[in-house]
């Protein structure tokens, strides 16, 4: 069997085996892999033909829609690179990407060019706007050019620059805890290689059915269209407004794997899922962050029959490590172990190895490691480092360096094998002499069954060195029990040390980033600045 390379073939091998097998669903419309593969061969020679130059950025800023995935692939098909923009960013967050990497073809909707007409002036490398409609009254282009999609797509398919498996397909944006995102750098090697990766321990099938809600400008959304093209399966587009949407889609839809982040699970936990969602569900997963065990039993309540996969992953290795399903009720605290074809190592500061149960940084090698950050060798070198000389794995006798990501996250690692999250070394709180991970904190908080989100960070303390502050929302069926009643339980499940010295209370839902997951920098900034001047509004900035 043909196995993919580039990353326009896992469309292409598809559509030369089963052109009639349906690849895509959004709405009541769908399209085969066929249709999906003419599409994108058609969108390619349109890029071409407006002169799009080899490597060159093709941003892509649109909600879910046939258009979106078709870009997506053309794109690197053509030769050039494409950049998604997550459609709940802003005009000027728009602008910075495409400056940022010099994008010089855009593709948008008539409304949301609309929005960008004025900063759009300050991006000089920008050529081209492509609109996937009509618009009623066309802007008034400046140093670009305005087309329709539909248009340009109907040019005679040709061949696109030269492009090997190294080379640069796409280049990811991530959220950032502080600062302007960086661009992740993707080559078509990193991107083909996580498809084959989880298709593999997901077990992904010609015939399941994977629900794309998380955004596809985020690592693990892309990743539902890679993985289900990889073997040929069907990917529904969703953009809901309200979890009980991603349920409803999940019925109606018959879907067979789902991923989510936390702060979405933790809501749809809360929620009574359709019956007939339990005929079909195969698995869940969750990346992006860490699942509450008390929201995994929830979850694993409700759909008894699913296989629950705990993933760990970084845009910079887009995964890294999964539980799988028969560990959970063993290990229902682990991250897991690397997936196939990645190693992760556990890292003192010197490079050698840690001992079992001692923590160190996570580090990942293999094929899934990106290509660097774009246009920042500071950043870059902060966070794609050579291996050390003394890693497992590296005889003596190799001459040439390895990069590898070096994650920032502490994690420690048990003597099976299996690794824990820790922390993150710029969020872990000091507090009387003690590292506490906010993860804990937050994990027995979730417990209490009296919180419905929560964060937890420290704040400057005269004699602890660091307190530890806690936002939260009621559960969202219920009201707050009460400061005091919360902490006399915490006092029960914690020791003296890592027991909050406030809890505020706040209206849900907390506030969340592009890719959906709770914007923690954004809730511990207003949260400082709320207490600078008494004034201000509450944490969640409402």
């Amino acid at each position: 069997m043909l196995q993919a390379t580039l990353l326009p073939e896992l469309i292409n091998l598809t559509a030369q085996q089963r052109p009639d097998a349906v690849a895509l669903t959004h709405g009541s419309d769908h399209w085969t892999y066929g249709e999906l593969a003419g599409a994108m061969a058609s969108g390619a020679s349109g890029l071409l033909q407006l002169g799009l130059q080899r490597a060159e950025r093709v941003g892509i800023y649109l909600e879910k829609r046939f258009e979106t995935v078709v870009a997506s692939f053309a794109a690197p098909l053509a030769g050039a690179v494409f950049v998604p923009i997550n459609p709940l960013l802003k005009a000027d967050q728009v602008a910075h990407i495409l400056r940022d990497c010099n994008v010089r073809l855009l593709l948008t909707s008539p409304e949301r060019l609309a929005t960008l007409t004025a900063v759009l002036q300050a991006c000089p490398d920008l050529q081209h706007v492509v609109l996937c409609a009509p618009a009623d009254t066309p802007a008034e282009p400046a140093h670009w050019t305005i087309s329709l999609w539909q248009d340009i797509s109907k040019h005679p398919a040709r061949p696109g620059h030269r492009v090997i498996d190294a080379d640069l397909a796409a280049i990811l944006y991530t959220s950032g805890s502080t600062g302007q995102p960086k661009g992740v750098m993707l080559s078509h090697r990193n991107l083909v290689a996580g498809a084959r990766s989880v298709a593999a321990y997901l077990d992904n099938q010609p015939d399941d059915t994977l629900l794309a809600a998380l955004p596809l400008s985020f690592d693990a959304g892309f990743s539902q269209l890679t993985t289900a093209f990889h073997v040929g399966a069907r990917v529904v587009l969703l953009n809901h407004l309200l979890p009980r949407d991603v349920l409803k889609s999940m019925a109606h839809e018959k879907v067979t794997g789902f991923t989510a982040v936390p702060p979405l699970y933790l809501q749809l936990a809360s929620l009574d899922w359709p019956d007939t969602i339990r005929e079909h569900l195969r698995y869940f997963a969750n990346t992006g962050g860490h699942l509450p065990r008390e929201a995994l039993a929830q979850l694993r309540q409700r759909v008894p029959q699913a296989k629950p996969f705990l993933m760990y992953g970084l845009t910079e290795a887009f995964r890294s490590t999964y539980l799988p399903p028969h560990e959970v009720d063993r290990k229902p605290d682990s991250i897991g172990q690397a997936i196939p074809n990645a190693e992760v190592l556990v890292l003192r500061p010197d490079g050698t190895p840690c001992a079992p149960d001692e923590p160190g940084e996570l580090v990942h090698r293999g094929a899934l490691v990106a290509l660097g950050y774009w246009n920042d060798a500071e950043k870059t070198a902060e966070r794609f480092k050579r291996l050390p000389d003394v890693t497992p794995g590296r005889p003596a006798g190799l001459q040439l360096p390895e990069m590898a990501v070096f994650s920032g996250d502490t994690v420690r690692q048990d003597a099976e094998g299996f690794l824990y999250f820790v922390g993150r070394r710029d969020e872990m709180i000091k507090t009387s002499g003690y590292r506490v991970s906010p993860t804990e904190v937050e994990d027995i908080l979730y417990a209490t069954q009296q919180v419905g989100e929560c964060v937890a960070f420290g704040v400057p303390h005269d004699l602890l060195g660091q307190a530890i502050q806690v936002i939260a929302t009621c559960p969202y069926d219920a009201r707050p029990g009460g400061q005091k009643d919360l902490l006399s339980e915490c006092r029960t499940r914690m020791p003296a040390y890592m027991l909050p010295a406030d809890i505020a209370w706040v209206a849900g839902p907390l506030p969340r980033n592009a890719n959906g997951k709770i914007d923690r920098a954004l809730l511990v900034r207003n949260w400082l600045e709320s207490q600078a001047d008494k004034s201000l509004p509450h944490p969640c900035g409402r």
